[in-house]
């Protein structure tokens, strides 16, 4: 079983100032070929069929780099389409939750993921996250990534550009005052992302995330099915949507609990992006 030790927030701001001492320049993220994420809400399919965990055809646009976060230099490009993938550098994946943070869910999944020495990535929405900044800063203190998934978590087509703004600052101010920093990644609801919802998110300083396998938890499939969703799909540099947040999600604490430990023993290594500029 694999472990990755988790970097506390003070380990991950030292290695953040070592890294400034260090010569090199920012890389850009590399084109490459990728689906649009949906323009409107995702409905829930057919159960997956089950296969082995191996390679799939999942080879879409990258994120470069992993590890500790550090000080942003550069500028955040303005994209036409999301990041889908991250790189294939071995077997490595991300997993992604979004909705939260919700008291009932997000600590049973923190607990999870500590036991197995994984980070993850918390796309929070400000609503949720202004009664619970406890949670965002364990999130933070236990090196997992806060990104920003809006306020109230609108359907960002139908909103004039000042709404989109405000959904997005106001969440990016809560996170900043809990984790001591504001957001690098947006995620926007539904998967529907516009022009606007781009070019506000490079000028917030944020790069925008979608993601490669849908787990459907929303839908409360069971447990079973969540977990086969996610094996079924698994590959190298995909990204898994979840959610700890937005209606019962027993079923997703449960099927975290069954399908991690596997990911891991079949020699996945679950970790998050760290952010490149230009």
């Amino acid at each position: 079983m694999q472990n990755d030790q988790l970097p506390t927030r003070r380990r991950a701001l030292l290695a953040g100032a070592v890294s400034l001492c260090a010569a090199g320049a920012a890389a850009v993220f590399a084109p490459g070929a990728g689906k649009r994420a949906a323009s409107t809400p995702p409905a829930a399919g057919a159960r997956a069929a089950r296969r082995p965990l191996r390679p799939s055809e999942y080879r879409l646009r990258p994120l470069t780099g992993y590890g500790p976060p550090r000080a942003p230099h550069g500028r955040t490009p303005v994209r036409r389409e999301p990041l889908l993938s991250v790189p294939g550098h071995g077997r490595t994946m991300v997993l992604s939750f979004d909705d939260g943070p919700d008291p009932r869910y997000t600590p049973h999944i923190l607990d999870t993921l500590a036991r197995y020495g994984v980070r993850a990535m918390f796309f929070v929405c400000g609503e949720m996250a202004v009664g619970n900044q406890d949670l965002l800063a364990r999130m933070a203190d236990e090196g997992h990534v806060v990104g920003n998934h809006t306020w109230t978590h609108p359907l960002l087509t139908r909103l004039r550009r000042a709404r989109i703004r405000s959904e997005m600052e106001r969440t990016s101010d809560v996170i900043e005052k809990a984790c001591g920093e504001r957001p690098e990644w947006f995620r926007a609801p539904y998967g529907a992302w516009n022009r606007a919802a781009f070019q506000l998110g490079a000028e917030l300083g944020m790069e925008s995330l979608a993601w490669t396998v849908d787990t459907l938890d929303w839908t409360e499939p069971g447990t079973r099915t969540i977990v086969e969703r996610v094996e079924d799909g698994a590959a190298p540099g995909v990204v898994v949507l979840s959610h700890d947040a937005g209606g019962d999600r027993s079923q997703s604490v449960r099927a975290l609990r069954a399908y991690l430990p596997g990911l891991l023993d079949s020699g996945y290594h679950v970790t998050v992006p760290r952010r490149q500029y230009v």
